[in-house]
């Protein structure tokens, strides 16, 4: 195919690692420009009314971008080819193919192409193929930019050198684009992550910053997406001053394989046992046992670092007395068991559940949520909805309980202080050691936050600081200097 196939709606990382992997094929792919504002504004212009504002913004990106190369002369009917996600059910998800080929059609794009990927078949319509090979590349592009994002997001807040860590990761998704470009090979994926690995441990960290614990959930691309879609929720919430926990990508593919199991089982409780429905159980089950365990290769990677997937049929479990897990749409059951699952076992100080307004099934979730919120009183907890205005409004309401973050995270690391009988200022002139400066220096489990994480699993060389190199909170050179 002569075609460049444009696609976007995940972060910059993700889709770059994307194009990698599909250019792997022999495709030409392009990533569409970060959406913007203006996007939004097409989008209304040219969709039907009442659609959500990620349906808005995606397509009035793409929209954006034709017109623009269309103002260069280029034939985009016969340059370009648009490649989406496709999926049915309640969610206005469901309504994106009609949405796009409409407004394209209003826009003066009649013969455009749009290529449709199915989430939950694995399989395509239109000129583009959905082989093993593609969707094994894309898993290896999408599992490692996982990785990649959430290194940035637990490392970047404490980077003594301001920008060192965004520097370092685009330098990475480069080279792991031309790796996926070759074809990708693991052993040669798992190499560069361990030389990025050994670049990490060169910058230095002050882990005594005490910083609040972030979750953000919600609607799989309001949550995802670092655009104006959610006012640029992630780095926004970084600098007033948390530290965030983006959801993997993985962790959605995770659920669409868990779903069709468990609908294959109920299928075959109604129905009896067949060939094709054995055969198609065990074919899902392996594979969601082999994409958790490539994840948690790529885990290892970094001392197990980035967050692990927690068990869906747990999560299932835990948002059972709330949401029936076959319910579907959206995300589900999963924004109710997101909250749990981080507030019961004490992940993070804050949930916030983003999404677009109007969106059903995340309605459906929030009015669960008031349920959660009197079994979990203790939840720091806030909905919010983006219409790609009142962003002033929005983030003064999240502002208010990141408040309550902060001083629950500042009582933590007092917690832990007083358990160890260490003062707070002996312990950031502690961390001013280079030993404690490490990217992947031990983490407790037993606080949230990364400070009291860090005192925690590192009181003894502490103290051995504090007594050997540190008098009333100077550091004093020993005789080996």
């Amino acid at each position: 195919m002569d075609k460049t196939i444009l696609f976007g709606g995940l972060t910059p990382i993700h889709e770059r690692l994307i194009q990698g992997a599909v250019e792997s094929q022999g495709y030409k792919a392009l990533p569409l420009p970060v959406p913007d504002n203006q996007s939004l504004a097409i989008g209304r212009e040219y969709c039907n009314r009442g659609m959500c504002n990620p349906t808005y913004y995606t397509v009035g990106n793409l929209i954006k971008f034709l017109l623009e190369e269309q103002k260069k002369g280029i034939n985009v009917e016969e340059n370009y080819i648009f490649a989406t996600i496709g999926a049915c059910g309640p969610c206005r998800f469901g309504m994106y193919e009609t949405e796009y080929k409409q407004a394209l059609r209003k826009a003066g794009f009649k013969n455009f192409q749009i290529a449709i990927l199915n989430q939950t078949t694995f399989s395509s319509e239109g000129t583009i193929e959905l082989t093993p090979s593609l969707i094994w590349q894309l898993i290896k592009a999408i599992w490692t930019a996982d990785i990649l994002r959430e290194i940035g997001y637990r490392l970047r807040p404490y980077e003594v050198e301001n920008g060192s860590i965004d520097k370092l990761l685009t330098e990475q998704t480069e080279t792991l684009y031309h790796i996926l470009k070759k074809g990708g090979k693991v052993k040669e994926i798992l190499k560069s992550l361990y030389q990025f690995r050994k670049k990490l441990q060169v910058i230095r960290f002050n882990f005594s910053k005490v910083k609040p614990v972030v979750a953000v959930i919600g609607e799989f691309w309001a949550h995802t997406t670092e655009s104006d879609g959610n006012y640029h929720l992630h780095r926004w919430l970084e600098e007033e001053g948390a530290e965030v926990r983006p959801e993997p990508i993985a962790g959605w593919i995770d659920y669409q394989l868990f779903i069709t199991e468990e609908k294959l089982k109920k299928e075959i409780k109604a129905k009896g046992l067949s060939k094709n429905r054995i055969k198609s159980l065990i074919a899902t089950k392996s594979l969601s046992i082999a994409l958790k365990g490539f994840y948690n290769l790529l885990r290892s990677v970094f001392s197990f670092l980035p967050k692990e997937l927690p068990s869906q049929k747990y999560l299932a479990q835990l948002a059972s007395p709330y949401f029936d897990y076959m319910v579907v749409g959206g995300e589900g059951h999963l924004e109710v068991a997101k909250h749990v699952y981080y507030v019961k076992h004490k992940k993070c100080h804050m949930v916030v559940s983003v999404k677009p307004f109007g969106c059903m099934p995340s309605t459906q979730s929030d009015g669960a949520q008031a349920k959660v919120l009197s079994d979990y009183p203790e939840s720091i907890f806030i909905s919010v909805e983006t219409s790609g205005d009142a962003e002033i409004n929005v983030k003064s309401r999240i502002l208010m309980k990141l408040f309550e973050a902060k001083k629950l995270a500042e009582q933590e690391l007092s917690n832990a202080l007083r358990k160890h009988k260490i003062t707070k200022r002996e312990f950031e002139n502690a961390c001013k050691s280079e030993n404690l400066q490490k990217p992947l220096i031990k983490r407790s489990k037993n606080y949230i936050s990364t400070a009291a994480q860090v005192l925690d699993a590192n009181a003894k060389q502490i103290k051995s600081l504090i007594r050997e190199k540190f008098s009333d909170g100077l550091l004093i050179p020993t005789k080996n200097g």
